[in-house]
């Protein structure tokens, strides 16, 4: 190994994982945004020499999904522009980039979960600017990874799974969208296969193999659900664990009763084929991972 692993943010939902999951593989240097902000570029340039790392591994992002329609602009001074310095500094560096992009890329109208040669279709600022970090690291030609994830939770911070915890203890029924399908997936469970596949790849002692099977790829949970298969699984551990639970119904609405600034896509659901051939990693259900992370 030539250098330590730089994390940019270390204390989000994947960045705290990955900072037990990278920890075999070298010194995790763990950054977050009161350490540098992203859209200092100067700054960040700054960091990412001063650390001299063999690997930049990218936690961080702009994930307002809502407020990013309004704030554009700092969705992609974060999303976009970032990632394209990150993937400068590292190529400067001779070394590897691992980047996190999402299933908002697609506008979610396919009928079957989508591969990664499909062709993106964001139909919100959040995804446009995602996607815009992809084409920059790309553009750059850095060895790296960008794995395209979706419905992240996990025990810490603000998701989905925690507010359904909160709200199933407050109020008497919910009221949970139904018409989109994804695949809910552990933020530890990313973690670890971001760590699986760099040990694979050599990564961080090496970036040759990195170059050559790295590229972009789906990183999900398998199996599917809706927001509302996903609460009502949530609640009905909470009840069978003991848990004070309120809420005796879940009703499953469409879309249209839940309107939002930012466009959802439909269908969230993102084929892994390629991470299993490439790498012979494949994530368990969505349910096993649940289960596993409200266990603790």
């Amino acid at each position: 190994m030539t250098g330590p692993i730089l994390l940019l943010g270390g204390n989000g939902q994947v960045g705290w994982e990955l900072r037990r999951a990278l920890a075999p593989l070298g010194d995790v240097r763990a950054l977050d945004r009161a350490d540098v902000d992203l859209v200092d570029h100067d700054a960040l340039r700054r960091a990412a020499r001063d650390a001299a790392p063999s690997l930049i591994v990218n936690a961080a992002a702009y994930t307002a999904v809502d407020r990013a329609e309004e704030d554009a602009g700092l969705a992609h001074a974060v999303n976009a522009e970032a990632p394209r310095v990150l993937a400068e500094e590292a190529k400067r560096l001779d070394g590897g980039l691992v980047h996190f992009s999402t299933d908002y890329v697609f506008d979610g109208s396919a009928p079957r979960p989508y591969r990664e040669t499909d062709a993106p279709s964001p139909v919100n600022e959040y995804g446009k600017s995602k996607l815009a970090g992809e084409a920059a690291i790309q553009d750059i030609g850095c060895a790296h990874l960008i794995l395209r994830t979706s419905w992240i939770y996990s025990m810490r911070g603000a998701n989905f799974l925690q507010t359904v915890r909160r709200l199933a203890g407050e109020l008497e029924e919910l009221r949970i969208v139904g018409d989109q399908r994804g695949a809910p997936t552990w933020a530890r469970s990313v973690a670890e296969a971001t760590a699986l596949i760099l040990a694979r790849c050599g990564a961080p002692g090496g970036t040759g193999d990195l170059q050559e099977r790295g590229g972009l790829y789906h990183l999900t949970a398998s199996g599917e659900t809706s927001w509302h298969g996903f609460a009502v699984a949530v609640a009905d551990w909470m009840r069978a664990t003991g848990q004070p639970v309120r809420c005796r119904r879940i009703h499953d609405i469409p879309t249209t009763d839940y309107p939002t600034p930012a466009r959802r896509p439909a269908n969230s659901l993102l084929d892994c084929g390629k991470l299993r051939e490439t790498f012979g990693i494949t994530l368990p259900d969505w349910r096993q991972q649940l289960s596993l992370c409200l266990e603790g």
